[in-house]
């Protein structure tokens, strides 16, 4: 009879559990059959997912690895986030699209508003509160507020994913920017999760690695990260990753989205460089899981592979996804910038970079 229990409570927790990710909206929604015909035509789809060319680990070390990586969690570091909260620079509304010159506005993590040739676009735009399909829960952002409220931001000419994991599409977020948006460009089954939020069909666009896209005046070409996909336990690698090249009419700019270090940074240089701006992932590192997280020096390499001019590091700066110390990935992109001569700027939350200007801010605000 125990055993008969046992098994009646486990089969309800499974069934409850399924119910949840199935009717609960911010976990998403999977491709449908006729979808995921089209992604097998996809180099990089083999046997139901996605793939990068080289062999990629979550984590090195095995079971051993991944249980020192959740003692390290469950340990903590209390200088895994700011004592007190990030203060953001205002951001005015007026002063978005103004103009025909590169600039970008980092928001935290890795969203970044970017104008280029009259153009507003929105890369990776997560402004809610914390990456979880439970907001309410886990540790949230470093500030209190953002740069602007979402409703005061004007029409948006696009927005572009780099990939389909929390601290990058945030359905919160996109249910508040869907009517301000005029393009989705997307990597392919990302798709998915924004029909199931609301947004048409025909605002979207999913583009595999190598494919362009030309909107807006803007040319969008979907290219290789090193990293993984996934919304819940059921759908990891069913949807693509990527980084994005985004080139105007006089200036190329790079989005490195989430990725390890790879040869596909020099391929992307030799075939599309060089660039006038890159946004370089740098934080939420550990070397057991570098091969989809960059560590900062990496990041140096990698901006210097594409034949990126003015480096901005990203991915770093809202939230604590690793137990690396929070300005940890500012410190060593900082160090690392300097000892090989790369040009860098490190903007505070909401303050806007012009790529053309001669002095770009650089001051070591995190350390104030």
């Amino acid at each position: 009879m125990i055993l008969i229990i046992i098994a009646f409570v486990l089969a309800a927790l499974v069934a409850a559990a399924y119910l949840v990710m199935t009717l609960y909206p911010a976990f998403g929604r999977r491709a449908g059959r006729r979808e995921r015909e089209r992604y097998s035509r996809s180099l990089n789809y083999r046997e139901g997912k996605f793939v990068y060319p080289q062999a990629t680990s979550l984590s090195s070390g095995g079971v051993a690895g991944s249980l020192s990586i959740l003692k390290d969690f469950v340990r903590g570091n209390p200088l895994s986030r700011p004592a007190v909260p990030l203060q953001p620079l205002p951001l005015r509304p007026e002063s978005i699209g103004q103009g025909r010159e590169t600039r970008a506005t980092w928001f935290g993590h890795s969203a970044v508003l970017l104008e280029i040739d009259g153009a507003v676009l929105f890369l990776d735009p997560m402004l809610g509160r914390a990456p979880s399909p439970f907001p309410f829960a886990g540790g949230g952002r470093y500030s209190k507020q953002l740069p602007l409220d979402v409703s005061e931001l004007p029409q948006i000419d696009a927005v572009l994913l780099s990939h389909d994991h929390y601290d990058h599409l945030d359905y919160g977020t996109i249910r508040k920017l869907k009517d301000r948006v005029g393009l989705f460009i997307v990597p392919l089954g990302a798709g998915a999760h924004l029909r199931r939020w609301g947004v048409s069909g025909e605002k979207i666009r999913e583009q595999d690695w190598g494919d362009e896209l030309t909107y807006a005046g803007i040319t969008f070409t979907c290219t290789p990260a090193r990293h993984f996909s996934g919304r819940s336990l059921l759908d990891r690698n069913t949807t693509l990753w990527c980084s994005w090249i985004i080139q105007g009419g006089k200036n190329r700019v790079f989005f490195s989205g989430d990725s390890g270090y790879g040869p596909h940074f020099a391929e992307i240089g030799r075939k599309y460089g060089p660039f006038a701006l890159t946004l370089m992932e740098c934080g939420q590192y550990d070397p057991r899981w570098a091969d989809i997280h960059m560590l900062p020096e990496q990041t140096v390499q990698a901006h210097i592979d594409v034949q990126g001019g003015l480096l901005i590091p990203i991915h770093w700066g809202a939230f604590t996804l690793a137990m690396h110390d929070w300005n940890d990935p500012a410190e060593r992109v900082f160090a690392a910038a300097a000892a090989r001569g790369v040009r860098l700027a490190m903007p505070r939350i909401g303050e806007t970079v012009a790529a053309e200007d001669e002095t770009v801010p650089s001051a070591p605000w995190w350390r104030e």
